[in-house]
């Protein structure tokens, strides 16, 4: 197969969506599979992968990295690597995706759309008013999904959700992968403790993620000053526009001195982050999956998160979770940080995310759906 994989986000950005895209392109051309990654072009970026295709791009109005591409000024080097795909593969609802779909018209190849977004929950970011934007977003999705011949989600929740909204076609549940054992694999490191401020005698609690108002880390802020236990400090791995508001909240809940705002780690760096803490707390509501927990879980880190049906659905079991309060949080956080033994997380729960694994999954989808458009229909 000749899979074209579409995503309105990739590197340099680090984010699930990036990592999700690449784990299954590297998993697709190991299994001998010819790939084509088409991304917007970033400033200032040379992407070293000769399997990607830079499209033209402008940036978004709003204080973000995120790009959006411009097709129709795509080079001649573009339109002939796509034209010998055999099945389109779209990560984004958004131009890119809008691409993708009109080329496997064209082509008259199957399109497969992964929904890795809840995009409603990104209405902040648009200078209009949220319930329009959010509703304009919901409407996208539907009209976007619905035109793909296979929707993927990551948990069933999303599955639930996308129902809920009106969309109609075949949906497969498929986690996004990372490799296990690349995080099974990190090591404590009391230099790396010590570099992001915390002393020999001190615990870590960590979250890690890009930090967007959409991820909802003042809720971390919040729940870590409720702890009231000089013995630990907060580690934030990862930056964003919300950055400045957060150092100012920190600061308001008298937690500033207890926090260190790391930026942002080498993926191949975070192996080690994870296993040098002691905790994670994970409280964004927003997410489709949320990687961030799968990576904890292959650490042996013992998570703490917000109840919400994709968690439950990741975590099946293997971590705590609690409601979305600053003192039910804290509690369970207290709960997680006196008893080690929860690092333990069982063999089944970190199976379902062997990227290998679901890229043969994702592969036998596409396979079916090549098959399907084969076949003459009824009628």
């Amino acid at each position: 197969m000749h899979v074209g994989l579409f995503t309105e986000c990739y590197r340099p950005i680090q984010n699930g969506v990036v990592a999700s895209v690449d784990a299954l392109a590297r998993e697709l051309l190991a299994a001998g599979h010819e790939v084509t990654c088409v991304t917007p072009r970033m400033p200032n970026y040379r992407e070293a992968q000769t399997f990607v295709v830079q499209v033209p791009s402008l940036p978004l109005p709003t204080r973000t990295a995120y790009r959006l591409t411009i097709p129709f000024v795509a080079g001649e080097r573009t339109w002939r690597a796509l034209d010998r795909l055999t099945i389109v593969h779209t990560h984004s609802a958004f131009v890119t995706g809008w691409m993708g779909l009109r080329l496997a018209r064209r082509l008259r190849v199957p399109l497969l759309f992964t929904y890795h977004t809840q995009l409603e929950e990104y209405a902040h970011y648009v200078p209009f008013d949220a319930r329009a934007t959010r509703n304009a977003a919901s409407a996208l999705t539907r009209v976007y999904a619905n035109a793909a011949d296979a929707v993927v989600v990551p948990t069933a929740a999303m599955e639930a959700h996308l129902r809920a909204l009106g969309v109609g076609v075949r949906i497969a549940i498929v986690p996004s992968g990372i490799d296990v054992a690349q995080f099974a694999g990190g090591k404590r490191d009391e230099a790396l403790r010590a570099r992001l401020g915390v002393s020999a005698n001190e615990i870590m609690l960590l979250s890690v993620g890009r930090l967007g108002r959409e991820k909802n880390v003042e809720l971390t802020l919040d729940a870590f000053a409720r702890l009231r236990d000089p013995r630990v400090r907060l580690v934030l791995v990862g930056d964003g526009a919300h950055r400045a508001a957060l150092e100012r909240h920190a600061e308001r809940a008298g937690v500033a001195a207890r926090t260190t705002f790391a930026g942002e780690f080498p993926r191949e760096a975070l192996p080690d982050v994870y296993r040098s803490a002691d905790a994670l707390a994970f409280t964004s509501a927003s997410e489709t999956q949320g990687l961030v927990l799968v990576e904890a879980l292959a650490a042996g880190l013992p998570v703490v998160a917000v109840d919400t049906p994709q968690t439950r659905d990741v975590l099946d079991g293997a971590g705590a979770v609690a409601a979305g309060t600053p003192e039910a949080l804290a509690a369970a956080l207290r709960r997680t940080l006196a008893d080690p033994s929860r690092r333990a997380v069982p063999p089944h729960v970190l199976r379902r995310f062997e990227e290998g694994a679901t890229a043969r999954q994702i592969a036998g989808l596409y396979a079916e759906l090549i098959d399907d458009l084969r076949v003459p229909r009824a009628g």
